[in-house]
């Protein structure tokens, strides 16, 4: 078969082209938007979601749910409905559910069916289909579902993968070995339609989304926290209820512009509706250490989740240590970090970051050669980089920068393009579809 257009390279140079200024919005949290259609499908009644981040991987679980029995429209306005088929309700899907590059679509779904009585077969683009699925199918396994993945070699097996849901399936006390969010919530949403009580123990915190959206659902669930372990424990045989939801605005997506406005002179910029959720909000925490001018303003919350505009401003920053306890809350923001400790005073330390090696691509490893290539001082580590910054002098820029297919390198490197001499090109820009698809035209009219 010959090659589309569609599926050639699209490369770009990003450089700089003056401050950012004005007001911008960036698209909903990819997180809540996976959620709120998966729990929407599952709930009785009409889930009426606005906000919802329209990115390839969100619109591959949308196209999961209803394969399996869920009505998913949306209307001229951007509003989205979703009328679901109630827990236990999921129906056989008749052809493989395609997830993209969508490793949290993959990972939620595998909970999902593990306790209904279906069977579905996931496949992924190149990118998902290398990433390790083990540290989901080992839980899902003990409560009874049947999963057959490719090359078991690999972290416990890769797409594509088959999961035969058990009916009815165990609750089990699962204690989590790694930090994953994508891991609780596999099985929490297993435990959904499991007999008993579910309970997941999780030594370092995650990103909380499934807990207060579970609740917000109708879902009994409990939070017991001692000495910093988190108990979560969910009553099966759910019964969830429609509701009304508004998608805050991404954290991971605006910390690329947070990023360029804290780097790039003369930038004053306002990003609205920005979620600050504890367990995501991590970035800006980090940033403010090293100095970096970023104000709450209308601070509320919204559909359960705390919320802000932000205001940031150029600011002179200083590397520091980062604190590995603080990964967890900003595991897909440290690329785009690593570009501000790039021009930053010092040195920047990262360390505990071994999950970055298991993304879209070995994020350690594709960063610290591309951040190289374009003149900055990195050292990689077992499980972080240290960088020593330019002290607000630019980058010498260059290119072309092997993204892998991963969109969080892609717009990370296009950043870094705004602080270079001579810009920065990237090699294929059409990943940054799966999260961010306004990302270059907003970027274009900011940077002006």
């Amino acid at each position: 078969m010959s090659e589309t257009p569609t599926s050639w390279p699209t490369p770009r140079k990003f450089a700089g082209a003056g401050p950012l200024r004005g007001t911008i919005r960036v698209p909903g949290d990819k997180s809540i938007s996976h959620r709120t259609l998966m729990l929407g499908a599952l709930a009785v009644g009409k889930t009426t979601i606005r906000g919802l981040l329209e990115g390839e991987d969100v619109l591959a679980t949308a196209a999961a749910m209803r394969a399996m029995g869920a009505i998913i429209e949306r209307s001229e306005d951007g509003v989205w409905s979703v009328r679901g088929v109630g827990v236990g309700g999921l129906l056989q899907p008749v052809q493989a559910l395609d997830m993209g590059n969508s490793g949290t679509s993959t990972r939620l779904l595998m909970g999902l069916i593990a306790s209904h009585g279906i069977t579905a077969t996931f496949i992924g683009d190149a990118s998902l289909s290398g990433r390790p699925m083990g540290r989901v199918i080992e839980p899902l396994s003990e409560m009874g579902a049947e999963i057959t993945a490719s090359r078991p070699e690999i972290g416990g097996g890769t797409l594509p993968l088959m999961v035969r849901g058990s009916l009815p399936a165990v609750p089990i006390t699962y204690r989590l070995p790694v930090a994953s969010a994508q891991v609780k919530s596999a099985v929490l949403l297993a435990g959904l339609n499991t007999p008993g009580i579910t309970t997941v123990i999780e030594p370092v915190p995650t990103r909380d989304h499934s807990e207060r959206m579970l609740k917000g659902f109708g879902a009994d669930l409990s939070v017991e926290e001692a000495d910093g372990v988190r108990t979560i424990r969910i009553r099966g045989e759910a019964e969830l209820t429609a509701r009304d939801i508004e998608v805050p605005g991404d954290p991971s997506s605006a910390a690329f512009f947070i990023v360029a406005a804290l780097t790039v002179p003369g930038s004053d910029l306002i990003i609205e509706n920005v979620g600050l959720n504890p367990t995501r909000a991590g970035i800006v925490t980090v940033l403010r250490a090293m100095g970096g001018n970023i104000e709450p303003l209308n601070q509320r919350e919204v559909g359960g989740e705390p919320v802000a505009d932000l205001r940031v401003r150029h600011s002179a920053l200083t590397g520091i240590e980062v604190d590995p306890a603080l990964a967890p809350s900003m595991i897909d923001e440290f690329p785009v970090l690593f570009v501000a400790a790039s021009v930053a005073s010092g040195r920047t330390t990262t360390s505990g970051l071994e999950e970055l090696r298991v993304k879209e691509s070995d994020r350690l490893t594709a960063m610290a050669t591309a951040l190289q290539a374009i003149g900055a001082r990195v050292t990689e580590t077992e499980d972080g980089l240290l960088i020593d910054g330019t002290g607000g002098e630019l980058l010498a820029g260059g290119g072309p920068i092997t993204t892998h297919l991963d969109h969080r390198i892609a717009m990370s490197m296009a950043i870094a393009g705004l602080v270079s001499r001579d810009g920065v090109e990237v090699d294929d820009t059409r990943p940054i579809a799966t999260s961010f698809p306004t990302f270059e035209t907003m970027l274009s009219e900011r940077a002006s």
